[in-house]
């Protein structure tokens, strides 16, 4: 060669060196063309039997807190003990399994033995070499059956192999457990097939000592929904459901999604968006057996926004528990209960009862407590406090008392003779037409307030045919009655405000029986316990009628925010009552005499050291020309302090016994809880949660 050629032939060390370096050329060459000649037939089946798998991993949804960061719903690690079907490990014990019971099986099977070839004959005749020793064939459903078997025996080992070394039975049910395995081996190979879930400390520390060992099985951990205070504030929280969705700019299609909820009612539902995060993507590599070769991340998952709400956790559980603990309301109660600030719309407060239990829909609901939520004699979803229409009673006497005071119609020092009802004396009645209505007071003189206190029907249906149905029905539209107040729960009834149009639309043309209905809330119109509440509020706070505000701000889950520099929420004014300063007053002292008067009903509301101003009702619901003693609704709407109100609190009761001895009580347990949270520094507010 021309380069050997001209190497000093004296150097011998030099030509040795190049020698050396031709021979490595040589071999590189040969290598590269084995590997793209030779073998690449190889290389290219092994690339057909390789199959890329997208997985969609989906974020961690944000909390849900109170206004001072108590934790109504939030994530916690859950430890799962897995198994890894690519484990090269349980791939061992399996195929070993296998071949102990192919020997069985065909120690046992009746097929005949193939018999030797001519050539295997004639090599034994010269001995050149011997016959091969008797085999028997299995076909290949045999087979199939065998790999099948023997795969669900080895796991079934190494499961009770882990239930000894945790001290405990893994798997309870043997049929279910196969069913499921074989599912996952078909189905989702590719990725860890659960064994255990929800590991205690306890088990967690037994299986980093001894569960190790075990070939294929480990430990992982999972983010999981939960609600740490139960039921509290569970209507306003809502439920998840597990869900196979994209989002708008997500994939559509993916081989394998990992476990992901969405909201179905309440804030989990409304704030979804926000809560959800965003859901990542990895693409893994699964060979021709399906098992895991290798995995590449294409996106990494975005946790979700925290959302904080205005409640008040504390007040929130103290009005659930006085409403479940409702006098003369039955068992299970069924009502609701509202505190609102009056000064921003706050919803401090929104109850519903009877409840249930957010954390029975994780991982999902069993039939027992799907049964029981349905059941439409209680209906324990059903958030009483927002949805559905209920007759205000009495407590809308407060509206026609505002409307007769502000048209001069209702003089509140001149007295009303409440006529004697024949039929039941002492009580008093009112006829309109030939219709009797009795009145819940008994029969005498009546000015404003003794009315208003002792809840005479003659005295406001009276007033009420005074001033005509237009001005109550145009201030019930000024208090945004029959309208949905925009609470964000993806859930609000209208409820109903009859005008002349809908009465005309409906029954007829309107006559003065229907105006004696609306005067004392029954008849056609309906409300929800927040709508009355919002009323309350515009009432006490000089005639605003707020927006219900439920949401008191949104932030990143790293987002540090202390609760006590949070700034509260900008009142949103939704309406001005045409009222003046004295209407409010005259009615303010009425309402007040209603708890501090010896013959008011709802003097079991009072506090010490925090004056209440309320209207207690009692709501028929007519049927086929009767009542039953359980068709009637009891109501408790108020407001306090009297000196400068802050709060308006509306408790209702189905099948009470009435808005004095049913709601009242509840009312008092929360007007209670909220002198005592004033009272309470703001530092240590948010522990004391826990501490009731």
């Amino acid at each position: 060669m021309l380069i050997f050629d001209q190497l000093n032939k004296a150097d011998r060390h030099l030509r040795l060196l190049s020698w050396c370096v031709a021979a490595g050329l040589a071999v590189l060459f040969g290598g590269l063309w084995w590997v793209q000649v030779v073998r690449s037939g190889h290389y290219a089946e092994d690339q057909r039997n390789q199959s890329s798998r997208t997985v969609r991993v989906p974020g961690p949804r944000g909390k849900i807190l109170d206004r001072h960061g108590v934790a109504l719903a939030e994530n916690v690690p859950v430890y799962n003990i897995s198994l890894y079907l690519h484990d090269r490990g349980w791939r061992a014990l399996a195929w070993d399994e296998y071949v102990r019971q192919r020997a069985v099986a065909v120690a046992r099977t009746a097929a005949p033995a193939r018999p030797p070839s001519w050539l295997a004959r004639f090599l034994a005749w010269t001995g050149l070499r011997s016959l091969p020793k008797e085999t028997r064939k299995l076909d290949v459903a045999t087979r199939n059956e065998l790999l099948r078997r023997s795969r669900y025996a080895a796991t079934s080992n190494l499961v009770q192999q882990l239930g000894l070394a945790l001290g405990q039975v893994v798997v309870t049910n043997e049929a279910k457990f196969q069913k499921e395995f074989h599912e996952h081996y078909e189905q989702r190979r590719a990725l860890p097939m659960p064994i255990l879930s929800g590991l205690s400390s306890n088990l967690i520390a037994r299986f980093l000592e001894q569960g190790t060992r075990l070939a294929g099985l480990d430990m992982e951990i999972q983010p999981i929904r939960i609600y740490p205070q139960g039921t509290v504030a569970a209507h306003v929280l809502g439920y998840l459901r597990r869900s196979e969705e994209s989002a708008e700019d997500e994939l559509s299609f993916y081989n394998y999604r990992l476990p992901d909820y969405r909201g179905i009612s309440g804030i989990e539902y409304s704030q979804d968006e926000e809560l959800h995060g965003r859901a990542g993507a990895k693409s893994m590599l699964v060979n021709n057996l399906g098992y895991l070769q290798s995995e590449t991340v294409w996106s990494p998952v975005e946790a979700g926004r925290n959302v904080t709400l205005t409640l008040d956790a504390a007040v929130q559980a103290e009005a659930e528990r006085a409403l479940k603990n409702a006098p003369g309301a039955g068992h299970p109660v069924r009502g609701a209960a509202v505190v609102l600030d009056c000064r921003t719309g706050e919803i401090i407060a929104l109850a519903s009862a009877p409840a249930f239990d957010p954390n029975k829909f994780i991982p999902h609901i069993s039939a027992a407590d799907y049964a029981e939520y349905m059941d439409e004699s209680t209906r324990p979803l059903q958030h009483r406090a927002i949805l559905g229409g209920y007759p205000p009673g009495s407590t809308f006497k407060t509206v026609v008392a505002l409307v007769g005071l502000e048209a001069g119609t209702l003089d509140p020092a001149s007295i009303f003779q409440v006529a004697v009802d024949p039929e039941n004396a002492p009580k008093g009645c009112i006829y309109v037409g030939q219709r009797k209505i009795r009145d819940t007071a008994n029969a005498g003189p009546y000015n404003f307030k003794r009315a208003l206190i002792k809840s005479s029907n003659s005295y406001f249906i009276t007033n009420a045919l005074r001033v005509g149905p237009e001005a109550i029905i145009a201030m019930g539209e000024r208090l945004h009655l029959g309208e949905r107040t925009g609470i964000p729960l993806g859930q609000d009834s209208r409820g109903i405000l009859p005008t002349r149009d809908w009465i005309k639309k409906n029954r007829g043309p309107w006559q003065n029986g229907d105006t004696a209905n609306l005067a004392i809330g029954q008849g056609d119109l309906l409300v929800t316990p927040l709508q009355l509440a919002v009323a309350m509020a515009a009432v006490a706070n000089g005639g605003r009628v707020l927006t219900p505000q439920l949401i008191l701000s949104t932030q990143g889950q790293d987002e540090l925010v202390d609760p006590a520099q949070r700034a509260g929420v900008r009142p949103v004014i939704r309406d001005q009552l045409p009222v003046t300063s004295r209407t409010l007053r005259l009615v303010h002292e009425a309402m007040l005499a209603d708890t501090e008067d010896a013959e008011g009903t709802g003097t079991k509301a009072q506090v010490e050291g925090f004056r209440i101003c309320a209207k207690t009702g009692t709501a028929q619901l007519i049927k086929l020309g009767h009542t039953k003693a359980d068709d009637h609704i009891t109501w408790f709407a108020s407001f306090g302090p009297y000196e400068q109100p802050r709060y308006a609190v509306v408790v209702m009761v189905e099948s009470g016994g009435s808005g004095g001895g049913t709601c009242a009580p509840v009312a008092q347990r929360i007007y209670t809880k909220l002198r005592d949270r004033e009272k309470q520094p703001a530092a240590s507010r948010k522990n004391s949660l826990a501490r009731n």
